[in-house]
C-alpha cells in the first residue's frame, strides 16, 4: 500500500474540494461526535486533525472537558509546529476525546463518541475522534496521544493504523498532561507508510521539552515474533482464534512465532493506574477556576468553597482520578502503592527488553470487540481498566507500538498490535507496511476521494 500523503499530493484538487470536505464533516459529525471544533482548511494540504488536548495556537484546546472551555493557546505544540512547518498540511479540526484522555471507550465526555462502522458502538478512547477522522477520510492523518492505550485502542475499535512511538521520540511541549511519565504523542492513519512520513517529520530532541530525546531511530525489522501467554489467556476466544488464524498467515510469510510465560505481566494494569493517578492528580491541580478556561469569578467565598465549585467541571472520571491520585501520593501510603509501582515497571522494562533484543511481540489490541456504547456505560471502573491488559504493558514500559486491522467479522475489524523494543519505532512500522502488501483495509467512508 503507498503513501496517501504522497498520493494526494500527486493529484489535482478540484477548486471547492475543501469547501465539500468541510460541509460533509459538518453534516456528519453531530451524529458521531468526531471534532471538538471544525476548521474550514484555508491553504491547500492535505487534511490534518490534532486531538484537543494538543495545543494549537489561536484554536480552543478543551481536552474536553468543562473546565477548559474557553481555553485559546497562544502557542503551537511543538508536534503542530514542526507539522506545519512542511507546508503540506491543513488543519481541519479538534478530535473529540475521553476527559483529559481518561477512558479506554470515548464516552467520558460531553459527546461521547460514535464508531462511524456501527454507530451504536464505542469508537475506542482516549483518542476516540481521531480514529473516527481517520475511518472517515480517505486522504487524512492524525495528530493523537496515548498514556495507556489510548491511540492503540481506538485504531483498533474504528479499523485504521495507530502509531505510539517510544515515549522520548516526539516531544510533549504544548500537550495537556495526563501523565508526565507516561503520555506519548503519536499518529493515526490508512496506511503504515504515512506514519513513517508523520515520525519523519516530528522526530527529536526539543529544548522545550527536557524529556525529549535525539537517540537515534532503528528500523530492525525482525522476523521472530513473541506471544506472551499470559496476555492471550484474557483475550475474548472468537477473537483469539481468529488472531491465531492470522499468526498462521505470517508464518507462511517467513515469520517464526514463540510463545513464551511472563507471570509479571498480570501486574501491569495496577502499576500502570497506581502510577498514571498520581501523575493525573498533580497535572489536574492547576485547574483552579482562576488561570486556564473556565473562571469562577465570584471571589466572596472561601477558599474551599471556591476551589469546591470549581472543581465541579470535572467530569466523574476525572474526580475519581484526583481522588485516588491523591491518596496514592499520601506520605502514609506512597511507599506501599505509588514506589512499589514504579518497581514493577522498571522490572517490566528489563524483562520485555531481552525478549525484544531480536523479536516483535504480537497480540491482538484488544481483548474484546467494541462494545455497544449501553453496554459501555454500564461496566464498573474496574471491568473498563481490565480492558487495557493489551496495551498498557508497551505503553507503561515506553515501548513503540502500532496497531492496525487484519481482518473483519460483522462489518468490525479485528485489530493486532506490535511491539518493538526501545527507539525501533521504524521496525515496527515497517512490518506494518510489509502486510499492507498482502492484506487490503476495508473502510466504509471514503470522504475527500479525487
Amino acid at each position: 500500500m503507498s503513501s496517501y500523503i504522497e498520493e494526494f499530493e500527486s493529484k489535482v484538487k478540484p477548486k471547492d474540494y475543501y469547501d465539500r470536505l468541510y460541509d460533509e464533516l459538518v453534516r456528519l459529525n453531530p451524529r458521531l461526535n468526531a471534532f471538538n471544533a471544525l476548521i474550514k482548511p484555508d491553504k491547500n494540504g492535505i487534511p490534518l486533525s490534532v486531538k484537543d488536548n494538543i495545543c494549537v495556537k489561536g484554536i480552543e484546546a478543551t481536552a474536553s472537558s468543562k473546565i477548559l472551555k474557553g481555553y485559546i493557546p497562544p502557542f503551537n505544540a511543538t508536534v503542530v509546529e514542526r507539522v506545519l512547518k512542511t507546508k503540506r498540511f491543513s488543519i481541519i479540526g479538534k478530535t473529540n476525546m475521553d476527559e483529559f484522555g481518561f477512558g479506554s471507550f470515548g464516552i467520558n465526555c460531553e459527546k461521547p463518541a460514535k464508531n462511524p462502522l456501527d454507530e451504536e458502538r464505542v469508537a475506542g478512547g482516549s483518542s476516540s475522534g481521531a480514529a473516527i477522522a481517520t475511518a472517515l477520510l480517505k486522504y487524512h492523518v492524525a495528530i493523537a496521544e496515548s498514556t495507556g492505550g489510548s491511540i492503540s485502542a481506538p485504531a483498533a475499535f474504528c479499523g485504521v493504523v495507530g502509531f505510539t512511538p517510544t515515549y522520548s521520540v516526539i516531544s510533549r511541549y504544548g500537550l495537556i498532561d495526563y501523565a508526565n511519565s507516561l503520555d506519548k504523542i503519536g499518529f493515526m492513519a490508512r496506511s503504515a507508510d504515512d506514519i513513517r512520513v508523520m515520525l519523519d517529520i516530528t522526530k527529536g530532541k526539543d529544548n522545550r521539552d527536557p524529556t525529549s530525546t535525539d537517540s537515534k531511530i532503528v528500523g530492525l525489522h525482525h522476523k521472530k515474533l513473541v506471544i506472551i501467554d499470559e496476555l492471550i489467556d484474557k483475550v475474548d476466544e472468537k477473537i483469539r482464534s481468529q488472531f491465531f488464524e492470522f499468526v498462521e498467515k505470517l508464518k507462511n510469510l517467513g515469520y517464526t512465532v514463540k510463545n513464551i510465560n511472563l507471570n509479571e505481566i498480570d501486574l501491569s494494569i495496577p502499576a500502570y493506574y497506581l502510577i498514571a493517578m498520581a501523575e493525573a492528580s498533580t497535572n489536574l491541580a492547576k485547574f483552579t477556576g482562576f488561570k486556564y478556561g473556565f473562571k469562577l469569578n465570584d471571589f466572596s467565598k472561601n477558599y474551599n468553597e471556591f476551589f469546591a465549585e470549581a472543581r465541579e467541571e470535572f467530569g466523574t472520571e476525572a474526580k475519581r482520578r484526583v481522588i485516588l491520585g491523591t491518596f496514592i501520593r499520601s506520605a502514609s501510603v506512597k511507599d506501599k502503592y505509588y514506589s512499589k509501582s514504579l518497581i514493577i515497571r522498571k522490572e517490566l522494562i528489563d524483562k520485555l527488553s531481552k525478549v525484544l533484543k531480536d523479536a516483535f511481540l504480537i497480540s491482538p489490541t484488544m481483548p474484546i470487540m467494541p462494545p455497544k456504547i449501553s453496554e459501555a456505560n454500564s461496566m464498573s471502573p474496574v471491568q473498563n481498566y481490565a480492558t487495557d491488559i493489551l496495551t498498557i504493558p508497551p505503553n507503561l514500559c515506553g515501548l513503540p507500538h502500532i496497531s492496525f486491522p487484519y481482518s473483519y467479522s460483522n462489518g468490525l475489524p479485528l485489530s493486532a498490535q506490535i511491539v518493538g523494543s526501545q527507539f525501533n519505532d521504524y521496525g515496527v512500522i515497517s512490518f506494518v507496511s510489509e502486510w499492507e502488501k498482502n492484506f487490503e483495509y476495508k473502510f466504509k467512508y471514503n470522504i475527500g476521494e479525487i
